[in-house]
C-alpha cells in the first residue's frame, strides 16, 4: 500500500507536469517561466496561487454571456454610425493610424466638437461632480473602482440621495473589492434613499464572476443627463487614501460634447452585465450636441476586449514619436514589447521623460520597477521621481499630436489583466493642455542619473532584481 508521503511526492510530480502543458498556453514565455519557477519548487502554494490569480481570461459561461449581452446591446455601438469621423486637416498621419487602431480594439470612433477640462485638485474634482449632480434632470451614471465611507465618499453620496429624492434615476457600479467596505456600510443607506448600487466582479465561492479574483474593474467613469461625463485617475476618496504621511495627486477630465456617449457606452456595458438591465430610455442618450473643437476618442480595455489593446496602441503610438515622449505613471512593471519601444525611441534621439512617484503604498511594485531603470537610463530615457506625494496620473504626450490619460497604470496588471477605461485625445490644442500639467509635475520631481543609480547599494540592486522576477505574477 502506498504510503501518504509517496502519494504527495507522486501527486507533486503530476502537478508539474501538467503546469509544463497548462501555464504556457498563451501566456508570454516570462510570464510562464515566473509560474513554472514557482510551482516547481512549491507544488502546493503554486497551483494554488494559479487557480487564484493565474488565468487571465474570463471564465468561458461569462465570455459567452458578454457575447450575447453585447449583440443585445448592438445599438449602443451602432448610435455612433451617425457621427462621421471627421479628421483635422492637422491630424496626421501619426494620429490616422492611432485613431484607426483604436476604433478597432475598442470599436469607439474619434468624435469631434468636444470640451475637455482638466482637473488636478482632489477637492475641486469632487466639488464639481457633486455641483453637477445636483443639477442633474434625468440620471446619474457612476462606475468606480474605489468609493470610500469618508468625508469625500460622504460628499458624493449625500448628493447622489439628494438626486434621487428629486426623482433622478441614480446607478452606482463599484468594484467588489476595490470599495468592499463601502459596500458594506453605505449601499443599504443609498438604497433607502432611492439609489440602485452594485457590487462588480464579487468574490467568493459562490458569487464570484471571474476566473480569478484579482481580476477588477478598475475603471473611473461618472456620466450625469448623457451631456457631461468624467474620467481619468482619480477615486472617489480623500486626497490621502487614509495614509498619514502620503497625499495622492490625480488628474480627471471633464467632458462634454459627442464623446460623453463613449462613456455612458462603457458604463451601460458593465451595468447591464452585472444587473441584466436593458433600457430604452432615449434621455439615456441624448442627441449630442458640439460643445468645443477637441477630437477625442475612448478606448475600453480588459479581458473581454482584444488581448492587450491599451499596450498595443501605446506602443504603435511611441514608434511613431519624433521629438517628445512624456509619460507619468504611479505604478511601473513595463513588458516587454513597451520597454523596447521606450529604449528603441531614446536610442533615436526621442525625448523620453518618465515621471514616477518617489514612493507608492505598494513597495514590491516599486521595487519591480525600479530594477529596469539602469537599462532605462543606459538607453537615453530621462527618469523623474514626483517628491511633493504619490503622483496617480496615468497619462502619455507624444509629440504636440496624441494625449492619453485614463485609470490604466503602465504595468502588466492594467494592460493584461483589469478592466480599463483610457481616453484619447488629438491635436496640438489637447495635447498641450495635458503636457502642461506633465510639465508642472515635472517641475516638483528630482531627476535620476546613471551614475547615481548605479551607486544604490547592493542590497538594493539584488531586492530589485528579485522583485523584477516576479514582475509578471505583480
Amino acid at each position: 500500500m502506498i504510503s501518504f508521503s509517496s502519494f504527495l511526492y507522486f501527486a507533486e510530480w503530476i502537478i508539474r507536469v501538467v503546469a509544463l502543458f497548462v501555464v504556457v498556453r498563451k501566456r508570454r514565455p516570462t510570464a510562464a517561466l515566473a509560474w513554472l519557477v514557482v510551482i516547481y519548487f512549491q507544488p502546493w502554494v503554486g497551483i494554488l496561487f494559479y487557480l487564484l490569480i493565474g488565468r487571465h481570461r474570463l471564465p468561458r459561461r461569462r465570455t459567452r454571456q458578454y457575447a450575447r449581452l453585447i449583440e443585445r446591446l448592438g445599438h449602443l455601438k451602432r448610435q455612433f454610425d451617425q457621427h462621421p469621423n471627421v479628421i483635422h486637416p492637422e491630424l496626421g498621419p501619426q494620429c490616422t493610424a492611432a485613431i484607426a487602431l483604436a476604433e478597432r480594439f475598442g470599436s469607439m470612433p474619434i468624435l469631434d466638437g468636444n470640451s475637455v477640462t482638466l482637473m488636478s485638485d482632489t477637492n475641486e474634482v469632487i466639488r464639481q461632480i457633486t455641483a453637477d449632480i445636483d443639477n442633474a434632470k434625468q440620471h446619474v451614471h457612476m462606475l468606480f473602482f474605489i468609493f470610500r465611507n469618508d468625508h469625500t465618499g460622504h460628499r458624493v453620496a449625500n448628493a447622489l440621495k439628494r438626486a434621487a429624492g428629486r426623482g433622478v434615476k441614480c446607478r452606482l457600479l463599484l468594484d467588489a473589492v476595490g470599495s468592499r467596505d463601502t459596500l458594506r456600510s453605505m449601499s443599504h443607506d443609498l438604497k433607502r434613499a432611492g439609489v440602485e448600487v452594485y457590487d462588480d466582479l464579487p468574490v467568493g465561492f459562490i458569487r464570484r464572476r471571474a476566473s480569478r479574483i484579482d481580476l477588477r474593474n478598475h475603471r473611473k467613469i461618472a456620466v450625469i443627463d448623457g451631456t457631461i461625463a468624467y474620467t481619468g485617475s482619480q477615486n472617489i476618496v480623500d486626497d490621502n487614501y487614509g495614509h498619514k504621511d502620503l497625499v495622492w495627486y490625480d488628474l480627471t477630465a471633464r467632458l462634454t460634447g459627442p464623446v460623453v456617449q463613449e462613456l455612458q457606452t462603457v458604463f451601460w456595458e458593465d451595468w447591464s452585465f452585472r444587473t441584466n438591465q436593458l433600457s430604452n430610455e432615449q434621455d439615456i442618450f441624448p442627441t449630442p450636441e458640439p460643445s468645443g473643437a477637441v477630437p477625442a476618442q475612448v478606448l475600453p480595455s480588459g479581458p473581454n476586449y482584444p488581448v492587450e489593446s491599451y499596450q498595443r496602441l501605446i506602443v504603435s503610438v511611441l514608434y511613431s514619436a519624433r521629438e517628445r515622449v512624456v509619460i507619468t505613471t504611479p505604478y511601473f512593471v513595463p513588458d516587454e514589447p513597451f520597454l523596447q519601444a521606450m529604449q528603441v525611441i531614446a536610442q533615436r534621439d526621442v525625448e523620453v521623460n518618465l515621471i514616477l512617484p518617489v514612493k507608492t503604498d505598494h513597495p514590491l511594485i516599486d521595487m519591480a520597477g525600479h530594477a529596469y531603470f539602469e537599462e532605462l537610463l543606459e538607453a537615453g530615457v530621462r527618469i523623474f521621481t514626483y517628491q511633493t506625494g504619490l503622483l496617480h496620473a496615468k497619462t502619455i504626450t507624444v509629440d504636440d499630436s496624441i494625449a492619453f490619460l485614463g485609470s490604466s497604470n503602465f504595468d502588466i496588471r492594467s494592460f493584461s489583466l483589469n478592466f480599463e477605461i483610457n481616453l484619447l485625445l488629438y491635436g496640438r490644442q489637447a495635447t498641450r493642455g495635458l503636457l502642461e500639467r506633465q510639465m508642472e509635475y515635472l517641475q516638483d520631481s528630482h531627476s535620476v542619473t546613471l551614475s547615481d543609480w548605479q551607486n544604490r547599494g547592493s542590497f538594493k540592486c539584488v531586492s530589485q532584481d528579485v522583485a523584477k522576477l516576479f514582475s509578471p505574477l505583480l
